[in-house]
This record gives structure tokens, C-alpha cells and sequence, in this order.
């Protein structure tokens, strides 16, 4: 039964869960407001939203986070209700506080609620009164740094560092050693504050190859509460979820695996009925690999969780889907809970995969810019909940994170053939994904088999084949950038090696992840040929927009930059390839002339746009190479940057300063220097065609 409960309802999110909550909105005839800050101008939620609203600059802390913002959004709007999606102000007391005092229905639980569980040290020690087993470790506010490291001993290593406030895996450092937890402790601190405001932490041990089960809950302001099944979480990079599924393989595996759902969701229910619980919840629980029976409490997340879809694609209530929005909604307005726990049926297998903007093969590193070309699979079985458009700027301000791809089928396996076609047929050209590595990982026979747990990808990942380059790829990115070329007015201004008697071959130069690639290209009557290494490669573009390679047809996306960089996109891998001009491959022989053969470069250039969180040496200071000399924060992540070599280190930057992707941040002069080989004459020769092309 769907009914209209409010007029408008402000939604206090961006991006995918954004639209998400738009989308039922508008299925239940509510208003919809959408907040943007002034780098969302043209985000999707903006477009999608029947009103927008801007609350502010890039900075989440000036726009998304600032509760005075939020309220003035609704009292323009006149909305008389607040969905906060997840991350940013979900779970944040003071805003609850706020919407309450102004008369505005936050739709989530109570104050109380959220200020119990939102705070781990407090939600952990709220259920060991409640007979709720909980992992061993020290959780007391107020603890110091010297405190923790004091009571470290009696916890026992390896241990777990983790933020009280928040969640998402943000300030979580796993420590092995006694003598690497204090400056280990400065990090966890810094992250915490600047992504929570709290630096609270507290210390557990660490479990061993655990598996992340957690239980959806259910609850109205009636005293109806339901759990919805289980979902597992196990696969994570730096105790963020990469791939969540519904039911758990582990509970599914076990001959007494319904008795453990059974009991670990009513655990659930009793969490979150001790707190007085409304709404939609989730708690989450470690559960040992070698003993499944036993789980231990780890936290309740008093709002919607990212991967809430796979509950909802495989719950049934009388044979019908649930929408946990229009729960949240309706439960929000005073609605009774109509779903008993015994209506609550699990159909199928669903898995989420999440889709972030990052490159595995380079440490995960965010990856920046604007999106050239988009292809979201489709089909039965497949979702996809995104809020990406052609022409959308990935900006360093936000999470990573800018799609799921959710799925559904009769059994795991078959899910886990629909998951790998849809990622294969996902096309992201502008920014570099982890779609490739998604179905790396789901190909894995530790997964394909259901053995996870949460370290599995930490194990994992040095053995990974990421796809690079290829003959064919080279060609295809230089055939694309040569048919991007339009070519100027009259004969001096073509491009195609037109001579008297027989075209010339002309050299195309590729930078690809700082290397530098020749290719070849001529004309002949059979069309472009490119030489990659002396192996010839006959390009042919074909009608449906894929390309023809030595007569073999090849599905790919290309697109090209205004900057001479392509990108192909290939069965869910993308790489980008940037033409070199004759200006920059001279200065490349100057540089390399300059130095010796096999010496590093003393620059240290930033991998991403981003901002200085921390500078840990001063300028003209002594630096080992291997030292650390400042950090760098972009899409919520922190990167440490240090010295290639001993030296004397030289830079100009401070906490808080911009800085651009490739940008030289710090440069170390070595204390002394080998004489080298180099050609004075090649050095001449090369310094005169570099001032020629400049001049």
C-alpha cells in the first residue's frame, strides 16, 4: 500500500543515494528537494529533483555539512521532512537535534537512538550490558594517545585502531607491532577529525579472518521491529565494502545455517530494541570463519546503508519486493509496520558491487576529471543505481564512490555470471574505475567458491593481472586520436603524410602512466595501418561504433580529449593514452640527457588533485629517501608522499594549500652526485631543436 505521508521531502545527500531517494519520492507523488553545493551545479540529483536548492562551495564542510545551510533549504522549500541518505549528516546528533527543534520530521530514528549506537565506544558498551557478545579491547572516552598505548599490552597484538564517531572503514589501521601504534595512532586521529569531527578511539584485537555479516532491521514508532535477513560484507579494501551480498555464502554453506540466521537476527532485534529503535537500521557483526556459530557486535548504523539493494532484491513480503524508503517514509509519518517476521521470505541471490573512481593497478589511487562517455549495463536482473551523465566532473571533493551495480538470480553462481556481463558491458571513459578489477576479484576461486573474509583482497591484490596496454590497445588509441584530428584548411594542414610518390609513415608518440609508446602510422588503399614494435595493425572503425582489428571485430569505446588524450574503454577496462607534443618529447631528452642512466628523478610531483593535510618536515631539512615529507587528501583518502632520495629537501607548501595532479610539490637534492656519461654534444644538439620548437 503506498500512501502520501508529507508534501516535500528535503533530501541532505548527493550523488546515487541522492537519486535513489528522489526516485521514491516521486513514486509516492512527495516533492522533492535536492541540496547541491556549487561543485553540483549540474549533478544528476539537481536535474532529477523537483526543486534545488545550492547550500554552498565545493567543501563539504561548507555545504553538505553545515546544518544551517540544510535548515535554511527547508524553510524556503517548505519541507516538512528530511531524508539524510547516508554518510555526511545521517547520523550526526546535532542535526537530528536541529530538524526537531525547527519542527522538521528527520526521517531516520530518534536522538537517543542515534546517540547510542553513533558512537561506538558507547553503542559497544550499551549491548555488553544486554548480553550481547562483543569483541575484546579497550573502549573508554576521553583516552590519550600515551593511554592507549599504555593499555595496548592487555588488548594484544595485532590490534585494530578504529574512529568512535563514523564509520565507512575512514580512521580504521590495522597494527601489528607495538612500536608502530603510536605514530599509527597520530593518522587514525587526523582522518577521524577531519572526516567526523570526534578523534576519539578506541583499540580491539584484532580477529583473524573474520567474516562481516550484518542484519537489516526494521522498526516503527509502534513497537513493531523485524529483521530482514542478513547480508555479508567480507570482501573490503581498507575496511571499505567492495562487493556486499544477500543471503550470507557462510550461513548458506552450513547445514545449521537458518538456526545461525535465526539467532543472529534476533540479536539484531534486540540491539536495536534496547535503544528504542525506529526506522531502518542496520547492525553489523564479526563472525569467526572457524567457528560460525559465534558472532561478536561491532556497531549499528542508525541510518540506510550503501548496500541496502541486495536486501531489497531478495526479500519477499507476500511475493512483492521491498522498498526500504518508502518504509523509512512511511514509518517516519507515524505508520504502523504492517510486515510481520514471519511475512519475511528470502528469494534468490543479490550482489552489489561497488563502482569506484580509482585505479587498482596504481594503489587504488582517486582518479579525477569529467566523464566522455557513459554505458550503464541493462537487462534482467541487472541495476543499477548511479548518478552519472555524460559531461559530470568527478571532482577530489567527495567519496570515490559513483555507482553500484546490483544484480539478481536464482542461486549465487548464476548471480555471479549476471554481475560479471554487467560490469563487462560498463563503459566509463574520463575517469579510471575498479570495474576491471570487480571482475577480477568475483573470478577469484576463493570467491567463486564463497571462502571470504575481510582480508582476502589485502592477500590477494599483488597477484592480480591487471590488463595494461597492448599492441592492439596502442593502435586503437592512436587510430582514435588521428581520427579526432580534423584537418586544417589547404595542403599544408593535413595530417595524413601526403607526398609527391608514396605517403609517409608518421610517428605517433603515447604517454601511458608516465612511459612513453612510438606508434606508426600509415595510409595505404586498404586503410590505417599502425606499427606497435614492428607488428602491423589494420584499424577499421565499424558502424555500431566498435572497431575492426586485423579483420577481427573488437568491442570498444574511445573517446578523446581536447588535450590529445584518448580513452578505450575495453570489457570493463579503461585506460587513457595522451598524444606527446614535439615540444614535450624534446624536453624529455633533455631531462633524460641531464641525468644519469638509472638515477631517480628528485622531484616529488602529487599522483591527484587534492589538499595538503600535513607537512612532517621543513624546507632545507636532511631526509632519508623512503622518508615521509607531507600528505595529501583527496575523495575522503589520505596519500603520503616521501623522498625518492637522501637529500636535502626544498618545498614551499602548508597545510591547506591546493595542489594540482603532476604537480612538483617537494624536490631533494642529493648531498652528492656521480659524474655521468651524458654527450655534450647530444645535450647541444637537443637544447638547439628545443629553443627551434619554441621559438
Amino acid at each position: 500500500m503506498t500512501t502520501r505521508t508529507f508534501d516535500t521531502v528535503l533530501v541532505a545527500n548527493r550523488g546515487e543515494i541522492a537519486c535513489r531517494v528522489i526516485r521514491t519520492l516521486r513514486r509516492l507523488g512527495i516533492t522533492s528537494v535536492a541540496v547541491y553545493s556549487e561543485a553540483d551545479a549540474d549533478a544528476r540529483h539537481v536535474r532529477e529533483a523537483d526543486i534545488a536548492v545550492c547550500i554552498g562551495p565545493a567543501a563539504a564542510t561548507e555545504s553538505y555539512l553545515k546544518i544551517e545551510a540544510i535548515l535554511k533549504a527547508c524553510r524556503r522549500t517548505g519541507a516538512q521532512a528530511v531524508h539524510p541518505g547516508y554518510g555526511f549528516l545521517s547520523e550526526n546528533v546535532e542535526f537530528a537535534k536541529a530538524l526537531v527543534d525547527a519542527g522538521i520530521t528527520f526521517i531516520g530514528p530518534d536522538v537517543h537512538s542515534i546517540n547510542m549506537m553513533g558512537d561506538k565506544i558507547r553503542s559497544k558498551n550499551h549491548v555488553i550490558a544486554h548480553g550481547v557478545p562483543v569483541v575484546p579491547g579497550i573502549a573508554e572516552p576521553g583516552l590519550s594517545n600515551e593511554q592507549l598505548v599504555a593499555a595496548a599490552a592487555g588488548v594484544g597484538f595485532p590490534l585494530l585502531i578504529k574512529p568512535s564517531a563514523g564509520g565507512g572503514g575512514k580512521g580504521m589501521h590495522i597494527v601489528e607491532r607495538a612500536e608502530d601504534l603510536p605514530a599509527t595512532l597520530e593518522t587514525a586521529r587526523r582522518v577521524a577529525k577531519s572526516s567526523f569531527g570526534d578523534d576519539t578511539l578506541f583499540l580491539e584485537r584484532l580477529v583473524r579472518s573474520p567474516r562481516h555479516i550484518e542484519v537489516q532491521v526494521l522498526a516503527d514508532r509502534h513497537g513493531n521491529i523485524i529483521h530482514l535477513g542478513e547480508r555479508e560484507c567480507s570482501l573490503q579494501r581498507r575496511h571499505q565494502k567492495v562487493i556486499e551480498e544477500a543471503p550470507a555464502p557462510l550461513l548458506q554453506s552450513l547445514p545449521n545455517g537458518a538456526g545461525i540466521r535465526a539467532r543472529i537476527g534476533a540479536a539484531a532485534v534486540d540491539a536495536a530494541r534496547s535503544v528504542n529503535y525506529v526506522g531502518a537500521g542496520t547492525v553489523e557483526f564479526l563472525v569467526s570463519d572457524e567457528a560460525p556459530d559465534e558472532f561478536f557486535f561491532m556497531e549499528m548504523n542508525t541510518r540506510l546503508q550503501v548496500e541496502h539493494p541486495v536486501t531489497e532484491e531478495v526479500v519477499r513480503v507476500h511475493g512483492q519486493r521491498l522498498d526500504l524508503v518508502e518504509w523509512q517514509v512511511r514509518i517516519a509519518a507515524g505508520d504502523v509496520l504492517t510486515v510481520a517476521q514471519s511475512d519475511v521470505v528470502l528469494e534468490g541471490h543479490a550482489i552489489e558491487a561497488r563502482v569506484y573512481a580509482e585505479d587498482p593497478s596504481h594503489g587504488f589511487m582517486p582518479s579525477i576529471g569529467r566523464l566522455l562517455q557513459i554505458r550503464e549495463p541493462s537487462g534482467p536482473g541487472i541495476r543499477v543505481d548511479s548518478s552519472l551523465t555524460e559531461g559530470l566532473e568527478v571532482s577530489p571533493h567527495y567519496d570515490p564512490m559513483i555507482a553500484k551495480v546490483i544484480v539478481w538470480n536464482t542461486d549465487r553462481e548464476q548471480a555471479l555470471g549476471t554481475l560479471d556481463r554487467a560490469l563487462a558491458d560498463t563503459v566509463l571513459l574520463g575517469v579510471k574505475t575498479n570495474v576491471e578489477y570487480l571482475r577480477l576479484l568475483i573470478a577469484d576461486e576463493d570467491v567463486a567458491a564463497g571462502r571470504l573474509d575481510t582480508t582476502l583482497i589485502d592477500r590477494k591484490i599483488a597477484d592480480m593481472p591487471f590488463r595494461t596496454f597492448r599492441g592492439e590497445d596502442l593502435a586503437l588509441a592512436a587510430h582514435a586520436l588521428a581520427a579526432s584530428q580534423a584537418d586544417a584548411p589547404g595542403p599544408w594542414g593535413a595530417r595524413d603524410g601526403w607526398r609527391v610518390g608514396r605517403h609517409a609513415a608518421a610517428s605517433i608518440h603515447l604517454e601511458i602512466d608516465g612511459k612513453t609508446h612510438t606508434v606508426t602510422a600509415s595510409l595505404d588503399a586498404q586503410g590505417q595501418t599502425f606499427d606497435v614494435d614492428g607488428e602491423p595493425f589494420r584499424v577499421n572503425t565499424l558502424a555500431d561504433g566498435s572497431a575492426s582489428v586485423n579483420g577481427t571485430r573488437r568491442r570498444v569505446a574511445t573517446a578523446v580529449t581536447a588535450d590529445g588524450t584518448a580513452w578505450l574503454g575495453i570489457d570493463g577496462w579503461g585506460g587513457a593514452a595522451r598524444r606527446l607534443s614535439r615540444l614535450e618529447l624534446l624536453q624529455r631528452r633533455l631531462d633524460s640527457l641531464e641525468r644519469d642512466a638509472g638515477t631517480v628523478s628528485p622531484e616529488v610531483r602529487s599522483p591527484m588533485p587534492g589538499t595538503v593535510i600535513a607537512v612532517v618536515v621543513a624546507d632545507f631539512e636532511l631526509v632519508e629517501e623512503g622518508q615521509p615529507l607531507l600528505s595529501i587528501e583527496a575523495m575522503k583518502m589520505e596519500h603520503q608522499l616521501t623522498a625518492p632520495v637522501s637529500g636535502v629537501v626544498r618545498l614551499s607548501l602548508k597545510v591547506g594549500d591546493l595542489v594540482k595532479a603532476a604537480q612538483i610539490v617537494a624536490t631533494v637534492e642529493p648531498l652528492s652526485l656521480e659524474t655521468g656519461d651524458a654527450d655534450p654534444a647530444a645535450e647541444a644538439a637537443a637544447a638547439q631543436e628545443l629553443e627551434e620548437v619554441k621559438g
